[in-house]
């Protein structure tokens, strides 16, 4: 494959279901407070975890090389999350922390140490969705077809921050025999602040909710079709879900 394609893009290796464990607050009502936390949070989360404060650097870095974009993002440091996340040194060790912090307020207080990568990636997502208008758009995944534990029918979301790209032959590189169509309407194009731009990276929040149907083949590969229907709850800062398993939204 080529190098300038991202890990990002390669096969899931997870159950695609509702992903009940998984921390994927969306921070409404708290975005002021926790925006006034960071820089407390990003002391903490750097004494707790070196390798990540080592990284946070790197992509600093990058996104300063880069010509240091910030529009239309609220802060450099939303800029500096997506270049991290798509640089991809702690993307696994995130995303594998992210599917067990929403197991209880104990475990995000005590072993979620991405307080403030989750907060800044989550509010660069919306900044960008707000930014560019409502939009629905369909985007490509690859999998391998012995990983899915989905049926058709299913309502799943990801439980992760979970990339895709426009673009069908970068979905299905990597040796992977099953393609994934998804219709996100929270997924934002990320290309601006990415590492690499020319994937035509969408980036999707790990509380969108989506229908699992029947796909056409996508390159002679067989294929699911996601659906967005809708957005959880969520699982708050306070560890307690409430309301309904779904909030419906119309798109």
């Amino acid at each position: 494959g080529s190098p300038d394609i991202s890990r990002a893009l390669l096969a899931w290796n997870f159950p695609l279901d509702m992903a009940q464990d998984s921390f994927d607050d969306q921070y409404r009502g708290c975005g002021p407070a926790m925006t006034a936390a960071l820089p407390a949070l990003k002391r903490s989360d750097f004494q707790s975890n070196p390798y990540f404060a080592q990284f946070w650097a790197k992509a600093k870095a990058e996104w300063q090389k880069r010509g240091a974009r910030v529009s239309p993002l609220s802060s450099p440091d939303q800029a500096i999350a997506i270049m991290a996340y798509t640089m991809l040194d702690v993307h696994k060790d995130f995303n594998n922390a992210m599917q067990k912090a929403g197991r209880s307020p104990q475990e995000y207080r005590d072993n979620f140490h991405f307080k403030m990568f989750h907060f800044l990636l989550t509010q660069a997502l919306v900044t960008l969705r707000d930014a560019r208008g409502p939009q629905c758009r369909n985007v490509f995944r690859g999998a391998r077809r012995y990983e899915l534990k989905a049926q058709i029918g299913d309502t799943v979301r990801f439980g992760r921050f979970t990339s895709a790209s426009r673009i069908k032959e970068i979905a299905l590189c990597f040796g992977t025999n099953m393609a994934f169509k998804v219709h996100t309407c929270h997924g934002v194009d990320i290309r601006n602040f990415s590492m690499h731009p020319s994937e035509k990276e969408v980036l999707i929040p790990p509380f969108e909710t989506f229908k699992v149907t029947n796909g056409h083949p996508v390159l002679g590969a067989p294929s699911l079709g996601i659906f967005a229907v809708g957005i959880g709850t969520g699982t708050p800062i306070s560890g307690q879900r409430d309301g309904d398993p779904l909030t419906w939204e119309g798109t």
